[in-house]
């Protein structure tokens, strides 16, 4: 129990980080009057969307729960209320400080660019440290409680369907968090953009736009609390699943290996708190190099870290010997597949860089592009985002190759976890992003000096490329979870179905029919978050003209305008459009299973749904790498221009720019990002359905 309590201690530890750092930020100075009256509407508005999202997701929650309830009993039951709840808190709290961190921000920012950076990158930390060491505590004093006071064994089923359902409830709320928070924000930013920038001619900030307001709130409720919420999800999920695989796989000594997933998590809190003091500007005053230089610290610490963390886990036994009915592999086996893991994140992270940096030629030449043009803006943007999914993928598969062959689908596992168990630091480059976003919007709308906004431009425009490339990191953490989630259900068939003879070969035509069905599932969801935009943001759109023709005053400046209606117009829409695309990877593997099994059996719907994960986890990573990647790159690109390359503001290329950008804002911001929960429910569902069955 040592290793648990261990474990536990690192989640207080970071959720303690988090109040301390807090309080550091608050105690900042928040500026002038007119700054404090921009940040308080912002912040009243993102309120408001995030109670009326959870009221409703809790409706929800509270349906999912009563079933679980009664078909896995009251331990699921839990878990799964537990999940939900401290996956909603991650997101709300990631929020709460975003929108008091902003207006600091830019007060900061008009001392120095290093102090602007401070408070920033602190803010986010705050958030990343609070994901990951609730998402910790989570797992890991709900297990505690399961085999300690409770007694349960911990390979036992109940412990089991408890884990599972513990990330359901986690990967539910994410979706909708996601989703709903996409749909808010990028409803805003295409509305916003189109009438101010395109036809007002206004810039991206000017408070005489209507919807403006409902921008900054957009960036709050959707980067930096969807992300959290699924950056939680993830984290549990994760842990969970390699968890529930060493339960299943392992014949002897599954318990000890059990608590590994934890305690490289509590460890790697650690060495995350450590790095963040090592944000700090160098020489060259590269605000990126700041920050790079937090998470390499925190990576090489934890490659350290993992080895202690593990061998005193293991008293000591690192060459202990763990068998598998197709492997076997050893302590240190597991710590190596932890090291691919670590890797896997750097390359990641290094790779989405490269394309959405805009030091870097896809920006560039998607940049180039809008010099002839809206049409080739899109095509070169469209071509950059297919691109960008390969050299991902080789590095997955990479990673998916070394680490199974050094311990089966259980290095898969420890893989991912390691991926995960950086979390903290990436979540808190991840929630920089929307700060500093809404830093330079406040400066723009209050007037400050232009240094004042050089510095948070500066301070934006690699934001954009730290939420890009936090995209990336989730989404292949996604795929490789997602992977062992499915490990887990072959595992679950074998175990409970043995007398079901199920045939996943490509000439089983069930196999076919439900690998076609899961790699269209990403598409269908994609498209619907898409329209979804589209239609959020027609709306603004209209609102913004109308605003702008029944009061000439706001253009002439000696009127405002009414922030409240399209924060209100968008709140109601973004709820409204989220409901049936976040149930579809619910509903696709309980009907895939229902209908196959009614026309052809049990063994059928077997293999079918097992082959509709399989075809959802290949589908949906190149969805979403292609989506993220491209969106961010296509983003970049545009403000490549607004620094004064090709042409500058209000250029052409500019004018082509913003239309690329519109296009890829629900790509990078919206279906994209929240493919990667929907790959995981998927899955989930599945596992849920396999133990309600053998119930």
């Amino acid at each position: 129990m040592e290793v648990l309590y261990a474990a536990i201690a690192c989640g207080v530890a970071a959720v303690l980080y988090g109040i301390v750092t807090r309080q550091s930020i608050l105690s900042a100075s928040a500026g002038s009057e007119k700054m404090q009256e921009i940040a308080t509407a912002i912040q009243e508005g993102a309120q408001a969307y995030l109670n009326r999202q959870y009221r409703t997701i809790a409706i929800v929650g509270v349906v999912v729960a009563v079933i679980l309830f009664v078909t896995l009993g009251q331990l699921a039951a839990l878990g799964f209320v537990i999940g939900a709840v401290l996956s909603g808190v991650a997101g709300y709290i990631g929020m709460l400080i975003s929108v008091k961190a902003n207006v600091r921000t830019t007060e900061a920012a008009s001392t120095s660019l290093q102090a602007g950076l401070t408070i920033a990158f602190r803010s986010g930390a705050v958030t990343g440290m609070l994901v990951a060491g609730l998402a910790l505590l989570a797992v890991a004093g709900y297990y505690t409680v399961l085999t300690g006071p409770m007694g349960i064994d911990p390979t036992d089923r109940a412990v089991i369907d408890a884990l599972v359902a513990l990330g359901f409830g986690a990967s539910l709320i994410s979706i909708f968090a996601r989703l709903g928070g996409g749909i808010f924000t990028k409803g805003a930013d295409v509305g916003a953009d189109l009438v101010g920038k395109v036809e007002a001619g206004i810039p991206e900030d000017d408070p005489r736009n209507p919807a403006v307001i409902a921008d900054n709130v957009g960036d709050n409720v959707g980067d930096c609390a969807g992300m959290a919420a699924d950056l939680f999800e993830t984290y549990v999920v994760t842990i969970g699943a390699t968890m529930v695989l060493s339960a299943l796989f392992i014949s002897s000594g599954a318990a000890d290996i059990m608590q590994l997933p934890l305690i490289i998590g509590g460890g790697c809190i650690l060495t995350s708190i450590i790095g963040t003091y090592f944000v700090k500007l160098g020489k060259s005053q590269s605000i990126m190099g700041a920050l790079y230089k937090g998470f390499i610290v925190t990576a090489v610490l934890s490659a350290g870290v993992m080895w202690f963390a593990m061998d005193w886990a293991l008293g000591g036994e690192m060459e202990r010997v763990f068998q598998t009915a197709s492997s076997s592999f050893t302590g240190r086996d597991l710590y190596y597949c932890g090291l691919i893991g670590l890797i896997v994140t750097g390359l990641i992270i290094w790779i989405t860089e490269y394309y959405t940096g805009t030091d870097y030629r896809p920006v560039r030449s998607i940049a180039k592009s809008s010099e002839t043009g809206h049409g080739t803006n899109v095509i070169q943007g469209l071509a950059i985002s297919l691109e960008s999914t390969a050299l991902p993928t080789l590095v997955i598969c990479a990673g998916i190759i070394v680490a199974y062959q050094l311990a089966g689908i259980l290095g898969l596992g420890f893989a991912a976890t390691a991926m995960l168990a950086l979390a903290g630091m990436v979540v808190a480059l991840d929630a920089y992003g929307p700060v500093t976003d809404n830093a330079g919007g406040i400066a723009e709308m209050a007037g400050l000096d232009e240094t004042v906004r050089s510095r948070t431009d500066a301070l934006d425009a690699v934001g954009n490329t730290t939420k890009a490339v936090t995209k990336g990191y989730a989404i292949g953490s996604a795929g490789l979870a997602a992977l062992v989630l499915f490990g887990a259900y072959t595992a679950d068939l074998n175990t409970y179905f043995s007398d079901v003879t199920v045939d996943f070969g490509l000439s089983n035509p069930y196999v076919v029919v439900g690998l076609f069905l899961g790699a269209m599932l990403p598409y269908l969801f994609g498209a619907m978050g898409m329209t979804a935009v589209g239609r959020a943001g027609g709306a603004v759109v209209e609102e913004v003209r109308e605003q702008f023709r029944n009061n000439p005053g706001i253009m002439e400046g000696t009127s405002k305008p009414d922030y409240a209606r399209s924060v209100d117009l968008l709140t109601k829409a973004a709820i409204k459009e989220m409901i049936i695309p976040s149930l579809l990877p619910v509903a696709a593997p309980v009907i895939t299973y229902y209908l196959i099994n009614a026309i052809a059996g049990q063994a059928a719907a077997f293999a079918a749904l097992g082959a509709l994960l399989l075809g959802v986890i290949v589908g949906g990573l190149f969805v979403a790498l292609s989506m993220t990647a491209g969106g961010g790159a296509w983003d970049n690109a545009k403000k490549y221009i607004e620094d004064g390359n090709h042409g500058g503001k209000g250029s052409e290329a500019h004018k082509a720019a913003v239309t690329g950008d519109t296009v890829g804002d629900p790509y990078k911001d919206t279906a994209g990002p929240a493919v990667n929960p929907m790959i995981k429910i998927t899955n989930i569902v599945a596992l849920l359905l396999l133990a309600m069955l053998a119930h």
